[in-house]
């Protein structure tokens, strides 16, 4: 009787115990990677790369064409992404035709003319303007490819002394570099300087064998470091006089650029900047352009709902500082991006900050190209297994 009642209590308690740690411990799924289809975000990359290249008012000297923020940046960066996940053994002609560019522009860097400018004194402050943007340009396109290869080439570092020999010394904007400012909100305005600054954060932490830790840049890097640091908001009287204040736009760009040079942010610097920006984040899980900052404007109605730029870049640099994709706010943004791509097109979109413009123009298409290589880079950068590639490919 006494075995009998042993056993029993035996059962139970073990019967309890199991209960137990499958309430305190339950097994949830693993949410499906997001399903979009990187083959239509390739082919409509492709065609916008090509229509840029092909547009006469992209034209520069010996045979070039100017390396747009809108268009061609995210193109480069995101486009070999996408080379990887499709497995594809050449680089699309449109993708070659950058990277040539590129290359003949920095091999001849004394000769080239500046994509903009002229010998009138506004030509020649547009000239500085336009050299110091393409020297940052051409380094994050250069260093980003030997990022992908792992070997550092002659090109990348002469890409790189050229960018760092135009770099701002003295003054309010020391450490950044002459940016181009033709009003254009986020990329090429008065408060752009940043956007590029971090960009060049993001090419020198880039380049491979070490390359932002050599003793003969340590002054630039400190210089770049200091800028970013310091001018992260807009002064007082900026903000008084209600012109750009593109805060957490900012803070999404030096949170990029900390994943190249950690120095840049300390841990809790870095968890109050993506906290910033989870505050931020709309219910369905996207951001928009407009909410990452004060963009002083008159005849544009900004969009209520997220877009493809502002989406994409924030998750894509949460990725970059180690957020994990499964993490609820990532996981959000990165299924509110799957869902968004245009199944007929293969893209993203986005407004212009700037002016009303036609979507189905070449030039109002200009975001939605930004969009569309930001969405690609934070999906791509979110895949489980980059070997085998768990996304969905329309062949």
């Amino acid at each position: 009787m006494r075995q009998r009642f042993a056993a029993v209590v035996i059962i139970v308690a073990t019967t309890m115990a199991a209960l137990w740690m499958s309430h305190a411990s339950p097994v949830r799924p693993v949410a499906p990677a997001p399903t979009w289809n990187p083959r239509a975000a390739a082919m409509y990359l492709d065609q916008r790369q090509s229509s840029w290249e092909s547009w006469p008012k992209a034209a520069r000297d010996h045979g070039t064409v100017c390396v747009s923020c809108h268009t061609a940046i995210p193109y480069a960066l995101a486009r070999p992404e996408l080379g990887a996940a499709l497995r594809e053994s050449e680089m699309p002609p449109a993708e070659r035709k950058l990277l040539d560019d590129v290359l003949t522009r920095v091999r001849g860097w004394p000769e080239m003319k500046p994509f903009y400018g002229d010998t009138t004194a506004k030509g020649r402050t547009k000239a500085i303007e336009s050299r110091g943007t393409e020297s940052v340009l051409n380094a994050l396109v250069l260093a980003s490819r030997d990022a992908r290869s792992g070997v550092a080439s002659p090109e990348a570092r002469q890409a790189l002394a050229s960018m760092f020999a135009l770099q701002e010394r003295a003054g309010e904007n020391a450490g950044t570099w002459p940016w181009l400012d033709f009003g254009l909100r986020p990329w090429e305005s008065t408060s752009a300087a940043y956007f590029g600054a971090a960009l060049a954060a993001v090419a020198t932490g880039s380049e491979p064998d070490h390359y932002a830790e050599e003793r003969a840049i340590q002054p630039n890097v400190e210089a770049l470091r200091a800028y970013l640091r310091s001018h992260l908001d807009q002064p007082l009287w900026t903000r008084l006089l209600r012109r750009d204040d593109p805060r957490l736009f900012n803070r999404a760009m030096l949170l990029w650029a900390s994943a190249r040079l950690p120095a840049l942010l300390s841990s809790d610097e870095r968890r109050s900047i993506i906290e910033g920006l989870w505050d931020a984040q709309a219910p369905d899980g996207s951001w928009r352009l407009a909410s990452l900052g004060y963009w002083h404007m008159h005849d544009v109605v900004l969009p209520t709902s997220g877009d493809g730029a502002a989406t994409g870049l924030v998750a894509y640099a949460l990725e970059q500082v180690g957020t994990a994709p499964n993490e609820p706010h990532l996981a959000r943004a990165l299924a509110w991006l799957a869902q968004k791509q245009d199944p007929a097109t293969g893209m993203w979109s986005a407004s212009s900050l700037n002016k009303p413009r036609d979507p189905s123009t070449n030039v109002g298409k200009f975001m939605s190209d930004a969009a569309t290589g930001y969405a690609v880079l934070a999906l791509t950068g979110a895949a489980p297994d980059r070997a085998s590639w768990a996304y969905r490919s329309q062949k």
